[in-house]
């Protein structure tokens, strides 16, 4: 039988263990930075960087992290300048080679922030862009509660740590996140601020953790506090030490951070200085001695940490630990208010490495495997194990068609709708895995029809209470079964909770479709969010309607202008705009299916509009699917007049491409144009996303043929342009740059349309007249691109 002072020495054993590796970890990642900077060839001339001082903070909580605490399955974000930290843990558990360690921000090796797409070791959450990543796992833990009550749990349920740094709690994203409804009943969420006092310029003014504690608990979190080291502790029992904790606790941060940098035989004038009867304590030390007492803070003492951790992990709420640290810690840029930056000069490294034991020329190694350290790092990567997710395959087999029948006139968005209900009522198994979500917007997107069907997801039931007030057109029924997850207004947590439902297949091994809906013009307030979803390798489609001066009555503020240049510049993001009902259906199966293809597929956007279309417009004659196929390609030619009597590129022969609502007006006027003998064909531009891509691939093509000392080929084309050389006049609601690179990518001469400033009130034809979208608009651009011609 194991007795209780066995037990203490195994634990005092353990902790001795924790503390050398620990030492270890501190050593690996300051050199991994000095190294990057001072002993690799730098080609460039400037410096590498790497944040020695806010790795140095971190060190304990992620020692006490990796090697006492997290199990299989637990996803953890790392702050973005703790990186180095990150890698040598990795190293240590037998996730990262050696050699990795001398590539610190090299195009090959460990990225300047964990990437969970671009680093080798096994990054869960990217983080650099202050304010993403840090709240990335709350949406991962919502994702994953969803799993669970659609499929069912998984032997042991993961838990969602974020390590963050203090300063980044200025960023909103935070507290947008903190605030949301979403996350009130996930328990197994907790955040450990790495509460060292500095930000990137200077000292965190004040006192502000107070304020931080309220603003947590006021939106239903635990505060922890792991402030004190032990040392500390059992001083604040010695007689003075109520006056000593409150000394500390009243102190600013700047005034604290001084005394980091006080010289030792300095420190107790200034530390009894306003508080007199601290002297008798303070001198019971000596100078070093109370040097080392003030440093003494929970953040890096590993038992106090590990009773923080036990503490959050009991919680019946999203808990948060504030643990105070140094900022350089163990270093001597400790506390400077500068040290941001700072790099270790060369003689400095070398006092570190003597003072941590490390033998020089065994810089990079490891613990011996049968030494206690290298024991507890097998232990504790056998603990971790994989990360895979255990789950087994699922495939469902997607239709290319709905056979769903719209009405004569319908908008986009409309068709948006009745395509989602449909499947909801036809495709059961197909829609068991399709989640949608929408920041406050679901009804005035025309998602009643999807809701009426699903429901709403939260993971605790609520009942409608105006469910017995008489017939509603919109069922608000809450429970687990649901499928649509409705947000604060906030586009950034709709494209945050978009990104983790869009990695459920890599985290957990259940895929998702998650289907964001929001305005159009507001793609730009959760744009940083987004690219992160896509930097991470998340797959998702946003569906963002209404958008254009087509909204015309709503004025500037809901009209989008820009948003067209986003979605064809976002990388592994397909930007695509309809015209007609079908081609919505058809694209919107596309942009499932390319999210099932995973990194071999992309993200989709749909621009959608509320501006009713005539769908007899739609050329339903021809084969279906030779249609369907010349849908999805990006682009299909609507009009031809190229087989008409006197038909002449050089003269009288103009196409007209055209994105979404603007395919009836470029109709128009190739019917007018018609009447005084000029030809117009009319492309029906479904996806320039699909369509600069390929372009793209051809320049790069170009490139490597070039490269390789062959000709660089035949120029770029596409189909629905034929070869016949016509000037290419281009329109679409929104900034006429989208589309105006298309006449020189196909060598031709071009006219851009588009709409280059704010919007406004008013009808569609007096907004369409205003920034000359309109028919006479279009009319005018194709005699225009003749006259260049003649």
């Amino acid at each position: 039988m194991t007795t209780a002072i066995e037990s203490e020495r195994e634990r005092g054993s353990q902790a001795a263990i924790l503390e050398s590796i620990q030492k270890r970890v501190l050593w690996l990642s300051m050199y991994m930075v000095h190294h990057a900077n001072n002993l690799r060839d730098n080609p460039d001339g400037i410096k590498v960087g790497g944040h020695q001082a806010s790795s140095a903070s971190v060190v304990g909580i992620l020692t006490a992290l990796y090697f006492d605490w997290l199990r299989a399955g637990d996803r953890i974000s790392i702050k973005p300048h703790a990186s180095p930290v990150f890698h040598a843990c990795q190293y240590l558990l037998g996730e990262l080679d050696e050699r990795y360690l001398t590539t610190l921000r090299t195009a090959e090796g460990l990225q300047a922030y964990p990437s969970r797409t671009k680093d080798p070791d096994p990054v869960d959450f990217s983080t650099g862009s202050m304010g993403l990543g840090s709240v990335a796992p709350n949406y991962a833990a919502l994702a994953e509660q969803y799993l669970v009550d659609h499929f069912g749990a998984g032997s042991e349920r993961p838990r969602f740590v974020t390590v963050l740094g203090d300063a980044e709690l200025d960023e909103g994203t935070i507290w947008e996140t903190v605030a949301d409804p979403a996350m009130e009943h996930l328990k197994n969420i907790i955040w450990i601020v790495d509460l060292n006092r500095q930000s990137l310029d200077r000292v965190v003014p004040g006192i502000r953790a107070e304020r931080w504690r309220a603003m947590f608990r006021a939106n239903g979190w635990k505060v922890i506090d792991a402030k004190y080291g032990s040392a500390l502790e059992e001083a604040f029992e010695l007689e003075g030490g109520d006056v000593l904790r409150e000394r500390i606790d009243a102190m600013p941060n700047d005034e604290y951070q001084r005394l980091l940098r006080t010289p030792a035989d300095e420190l107790r004038d200034r530390l009894v200085d306003g508080a007199p009867e601290l002297k008798a304590l303070a001198e019971g030390y000596a100078d070093e001695g109370l040097a080392g007492l003030v440093r003494d803070l929970g953040g890096h003492d590993l038992g106090v940490l590990k009773r923080a951790l036990a503490e959050a992990d009991g919680a019946e709420s999203p808990a948060v630990v504030f643990a105070y640290t140094i900022k350089g810690w163990a270093l001597p840029i400790a506390g400077d208010p500068l040290n941001h930056s700072a790099l270790l000069s060369g003689e400095q490294i070398d006092e570190l490495r003597a003072a941590l034991g490390i033998e020089e020329g065994h810089e990079l190694d490891a613990f011996p495997d049968d030494s206690p350290e290298g024991r507890l790092c097998r232990k504790a990567a056998g603990r971790l194990g994989s990360g895979e997710p255990k789950r087994g395959p699922v495939t469902i087999e997607l239709p290319s068609d709905l056979d769903n029948d719209y009405p004569k006139e319908a908008s986009t968005q409309q068709a948006y709708s009745l395509m989602l209900a449909e499947m909801a009522r036809s495709y059961p198994e197909l829609t068991e895995r399709v989640v949608t979500a929408s920041p406050d917007v679901a009804t005035s997107t025309n998602l009643g029809g999807w809701i009426n069907r699903r429901g709403i997801y939260s993971s605790a039931q609520r009942p409608d209470v105006f469910s017995d007030a008489g017939p509603r057109l919109l069922k608000w029924d809450e429970s687990p079964d649901g499928h649509h997850i409705e947000l604060g207004i906030s586009e950034n947590n709709l494209f945050l909770a978009l990104g983790a439902l869009g990695l459920t297949h890599e985290m957990f091994g259940e895929p998702l479709w998650p289907i964001g809906t929001l305005y159009d013009p507001f793609i730009a307030r959760g744009l940083e969010a987004m690219l992160y979803g896509l930097y991470c390798g998340a797959r998702f489609i946003v569906v963002a309607t209404p958008s254009g001066v087509s909204l015309s009555p709503e004025g500037g503020a809901h009209q989008s202008v820009i948003t067209p240049s986003i979605g064809l510049e976002a990388p592994d993001l397909t930007l695509w705009e309809p015209c007609f009902a079908l081609e919505t259906e058809w694209v919107l199966l596309e942009a499932m299916r390319e999210v099932a293809l995973r990194k071999e597929g992309k993200s989709a956007y749909l621009r959608l509009s509320t501006k009713p279309i005539d769908q007899s417009l739609f050329p339903l004659d021809r084969d279906r699917d030779e249609l369907r196929g010349k849908v999805l390609s990006g682009a299909y030619r609507l009009v031809d007049r190229s087989d008409q009597e006197g038909y002449d590129p050089g003269i009288n022969a103009v196409t007209v491409a055209a994105c979404g609502v603007m395919v009836p007006e470029a109709m128009a006027a190739s019917d007018f144009l018609a009447e005084d003998g000029v030809f117009v064909n009319v492309v029906n531009v479904t996806s320039v996303g699909r369509l600069y891509r390929d372009y793209q691939d051809h320049v790069h093509h170009c490139l490597d043929r070039a490269a390789s000392g062959a000709r660089a080929g035949e120029r770029w084309g596409h189909p629905a342009f034929g070869d016949r050389g016509e000037p290419v006049v281009t329109v679409l609601d929104g900034h006429p740059h989208t589309l105006a690179w298309l006449p020189g990518a196909l060598e031709r001469r071009g006219m851009p349309l588009g709409v280059t400033d704010f919007g406004r009130s008013g009808t569609i034809g007096e907004l369409y007249e205003l920034f000359k979208i309109d028919v006479a608009a279009i009319v005018s651009a194709c005699v225009a691109a003749l006259d260049g011609l003649t």
